[in-house]
């Protein structure tokens, strides 16, 4: 449990039967202090989207930018954005935070946080670049009315791109090797005092957890194998049945294969230029496929562009 002081008084917060650090609506030297308001509430699956006003390849912090320097299309870039938001639009509710001059990854919002049950665990970016947005992130999860979870600077951890729940939401995957560190899994896990394993990257090109890890809502998992260690893929193989592990191929994973919204049934994926979609189908599931060429060149695909707000439990149809 934490509790917060402020002029003698402590304050703690319950979600569920688990008690948070929260705030109280006071004024102090007349300068006003952060609210205590009632956790953001949804009634269907919602998802938070940044414009790419300020979207290019400004430098290189993965290997997919790496001879991609200024080379995203202005127009494409735009028009894929805009399409990604017309396919999630049509399946859940999109709320919008804007982009800021001096934080171009900050369109791939899907790694600013990691969000269950009101709470969000605020990323604490591995790289100088992408440090510059943490403060217009956590500014807007504040005023959302969100509870706010501080991952120390010296723990790397960057959201959603490194840390999954299970559909159910009852189990968080997090992973480790390239940009998250493994001491911030337990901390991060702590925010809702849930189990977590612990997944190491090996692969550089799969910097992140979202690019070769996505838990479904059918209860299957779509992954990439080579890009994790032999002990991890036993747990992986302890975790899902051999029937509803879904890998994929290497050329799949290097079009951001694993990289997708799941929404219900529904599933939100960049072009493959194989039968993922028809295997995926036969399951059960309903997939679009998007152009997202020119934000692949960025190092993401459609889960990096959206952040999911509302429950696990919510947004699978629990």
């Amino acid at each position: 449990m934490t509790t917060v002081s402020i002029t003698g008084q402590t304050l703690d917060r319950k979600v569920g039967n688990t008690l948070y650090m929260s705030t109280i609506s006071t004024t102090i030297s007349g300068s006003p202090v952060r609210n205590f308001t009632s956790p953001p509430h949804f009634d269907r699956p919602t998802y938070l989207m940044c414009p790419p006003e300020w979207y290019d390849v400004d430098y290189v912090i993965n290997p997919w930018m790496a001879g991609n320097l200024h080379r995203p299309s202005r127009d494409l870039v735009f028009a894929q954005w805009k399409e990604l938001h017309t396919q999630l639009h049509r399946i859940a509710d999109v709320r919008l935070i804007h982009g800021q001059p001096g934080s171009p990854d900050m369109v791939f919002v899907g790694h600013a946080a990691l969000v269950q049950h009101g709470i969000a665990a605020l990323s604490s970016f591995t790289h100088p670049q992408r440090q510059t947005e943490e403060k217009h992130l956590r500014r807007w999860f504040e005023a959302a009315g969100f509870l706010t979870w501080e991952t120390p600077r010296e723990t790397a951890f960057e959201g959603e791109g490194d840390a999954l729940f299970s559909a159910t939401g009852d189990h968080l995957w997090a992973a480790h090797g390239v940009r998250t560190c493994l001491q911030s899994h337990r901390h991060v896990a702590d925010a809702w005092h849930t189990e977590v394993t612990s997944l190491h990257l090996v692969d550089p090109r799969f910097y992140h957890l979202d690019t070769c890890f996505a838990p479904l809502s059918g209860g299957h998992l779509l992954y990439f194998p080579g890009a994790f260690d032999k002990p991890s893929l036993a747990k992986i193989e302890a975790a899902y049945a051999p029937e509803m592990r879904l890998p994929v191929t290497e050329a799949e994973a290097a079009r951001f294969a694993c990289n997708v919204i799941n929404a219900g049934r529904e599933i939100i994926m960049g072009v493959m230029e194989s039968d993922l979609a028809t295997r995926l189908a036969t399951l059960g599931y309903n997939v679009t496929e998007v152009n997202l060429s020119e934000f692949i060149r960025g190092g993401g695909s459609a889960k990096a562009l959206a952040l999911r707000l509302s429950d696990s439990r919510l947004t699978h149809g629990f």
